[in-house]
């Protein structure tokens, strides 16, 4: 054993070890990886640093981008919403939805890019529900990995072992011969991950920088404005009836305040410039802020009628508009100016419905109350206005709702972002494109299509995730460079002696298994499957069933947070610690070990 193998071996043990004190983050340790692979000279500066230009970790980033224009444009909440619907908030029923789900769709793509798609709805239910996320995304992240068992394409390195029987004349597998043995995983990895697993899962919740925000509702009860939200539904003979809502003047006349027209079940927000021209037709219902008073007047004078307000209108209109607490700049151009004379609507695209002023609410006078320095307004419009309050000077922003993070800000390219969704799938599963090359224009016409802006796909690069996996690519290249994952492979196949093949392939399972556990399960695979099939075939034994065995093996990387890019990817979110995925991840890896090994045999006997 040279020194070099010695010294990968310390590498690699001194980073498990640190990873299971967790005192260090794992990004930090990742990175000492590097410049120890460097410092030592294991490998060039240029290969310690090549995980950053690897194409998994450039897959992944632009998957976040992807996964961002899906929770922007409403595409997660939605599928999360349809989950809900039908797994309610049992814990229970919400993993039976998710798990087959995910692994399916991991039978035909990328399980990274099926994990990377799903997290924003796991968080969207995990909002919902008030359940930890903790509790549904190790789950989720497994039952990828299981997914890629079912088809050849489903993970690389079922396309490895097909591709090194292929070379030695022996004949690939078939797209479906995984199908069986990857069912019968999943069934027991389901019937584990729902039953067993739910007891040994942590119950935390990802860390919050400062206070928690507001929700909506609380806003409401500091401005008391909740009595003062009405829909009011336009009777035939109204005077309204083709008039446009700035030709009424509500506001003027009525201190009433038209913030949307619901008509024909579509919500329009009167605080787009689009919709100063709009026409008020008779069965409109109109969403206004008035005091009870002058919405009586308002009703009687107009030929309206007060609909009431019941929770769950209040919940689809919250789905657009929302509200922000600001401070009036002591240099805003708005001082002494009164409602309407600031233009607010105009300006901004945000109507004023409560003030405070020394920390008292005041009555909202449209022309009788100008505005002082140190006024706390509560504006009410468009989600995507009260985002764009950021880069305004005439405010100081106080306080948004919890909800400017949750809604989707840019609803109606929902359509657009599906589309490109699919055509990403299409183009993977069809092999129209390689799996990067789909992602990556995928991302990046999310990006053209105002699916997603540029700065929000730069947030949502996920920067521990990314140098973690990218840290720990190198050390891969060390143990196949310097031959120790070779010299540990050929020693224990030395001993195996006269053993029958089911020890074999025993062995050679917890071989591709542990190591998969801290490598590249594809690079596992491209070093223990020529031996595999030498060693059955100087056995005497048929090596597809040796073969199978190897490529089911390198799927299960359940028992460390490194072992797998799905895993790392759930590591943040799921605010989970390294021994979490022991716990969790080796009983499923043992009950993968007696699947496979009862399997396999009956399917590919050993002996041809």
């Amino acid at each position: 054993m040279t020194s070099d193998i010695l010294m990968v071996f310390g590498i690699l043990g001194v980073t498990v070890a640190l990873f299971i004190w967790d005192r260090i983050r794992m990004d930090l340790v990742a990175l000492g990886v590097v410049v120890t692979l460097m410092l030592s000279g294991l490998v060039s500066p240029a290969e310690a640093v090549s995980g950053f230009g690897n194409h998994i970790v450039v897959m992944i980033a632009a998957l976040f981008v992807v996964g961002e224009a899906l929770v922007r444009t409403g595409v997660a909440a939605s599928l999360g919403q349809w989950i809900l619907r039908v797994g309610g908030e049992s814990e229970q029923r919400l993993l039976l939805l998710l798990i087959p789900t995910v692994a399916l769709l991991s039978a035909f793509m990328s399980s990274t890019g099926a994990v990377a798609i799903f997290i924003p709805v796991v968080m969207s239910i995990a909002r919902a529900t008030g359940m930890s996320p903790s509790r549904l995304l190790m789950p989720l992240a497994f039952a990828s990995l299981v997914g890629g068992m079912l088809t050849l394409i489903g993970t690389p390195p079922n396309v490895v072992v097909s591709g090194v029987m292929s070379g030695a004349g022996l004949g690939g597998f078939g797209f479906f011969d995984f199908t069986p043995i990857g069912f019968m995983i999943l069934l027991v990895a389901t019937a584990y991950l729902v039953l067993v697993a739910r007891r040994l899962l942590p119950d935390t919740r990802p860390e919050l920088k400062g206070s928690p925000r507001r929700r909506l509702r609380e806003f409401v009860e500091r401005y008391d404005i909740k009595d003062k939200l009405h829909r009011l539904q336009v009777l035939p003979g109204s005077p309204l009836h083709g008039e446009s809502v700035v030709e009424t003047g509500v506001r003027a006349r009525y201190e009433v305040t038209v913030t949307g027209i619901k008509r024909k079940g579509k919500l329009v927000s009167s605080t787009l410039p689009v919709l100063s021209e709009t026409r008020i037709e008779v069965d409109d219902m109109l969403l206004v802020y008035g005091d009870m008073s002058d919405i009586a007047r308002f009703c009687n004078e107009q030929r309206v009628e007060d609909m009431g307000f019941p929770e769950e209108e209040r919940e689809r209109a919250r789905k657009e508009f929302g509200v922000a607490e600001v401070l009036i700049h002591p240099e805003s151009q708005l001082l002494d100016k009164t409602i309407k004379s600031g233009l607010f609507r105009e300006k901004f695209k945000l109507n004023v419905i409560g003030i405070k002023r020394k920390n008292q609410p005041m009555k909202v006078e449209f022309t009788g109350v100008t505005l002082q320095p140190g006024d706390a307004l509560l504006l009410l419009g468009g989600w995507s206005h009260i985002e764009e309050l950021e880069n305004n000077r005439d405010f100081v922003i106080l306080d948004t709702p919890a909800e400017l993070h949750e809604v989707p800000t840019r609803a109606s390219k929902a359509p657009v972002a599906i589309t490109i969704m699919v055509g990403m799938l299409l183009a993977m599963v069809a092999g129209w494109l390689p799996s990067l090359s789909a992602i990556l224009l995928a991302a990046i016409v999310m990006i053209v299509s105002g699916c997603v802006t540029l700065p929000e796909a730069y947030r949502s690069l996920n920067a521990m995730s990314l140098v973690l996996i990218a840290g720990m690519l190198p050390l891969s290249v060390a143990m196949d460079k310097t031959g120790a994952l070779g010299l540990l492979v050929d020693q224990l196949i030395n001993r195996l002696g006269e053993s029958s093949p089911m020890m074999v392939c025993g062995v050679f399972f917890i071989l591709t298994s542990t190591f998969s556990q801290f490598i590249s399960n594809t690079a596992t695979t491209v070093l223990v499957a020529p031996i595999a099939l030498a060693t059955a075939q100087g056995l005497g034994f048929d090596p597809v069933p040796f073969m199978m065995t190897v490529a089911i093996s390198a799927s299960t990387a359940f028992c460390t947070p490194i072992a797998s890019p799905v895993n790392t990817l759930v590591l943040v979110p799921g605010n989970y610690r390294f021994i979490d995925f022991v716990k969790v991840g080796v009983p499923l890896q043992l009950l993968a070990l007696v699947v496979t090994l009862f399997a396999v045999p009956l399917l590919f006997p050993f002996e041809g």
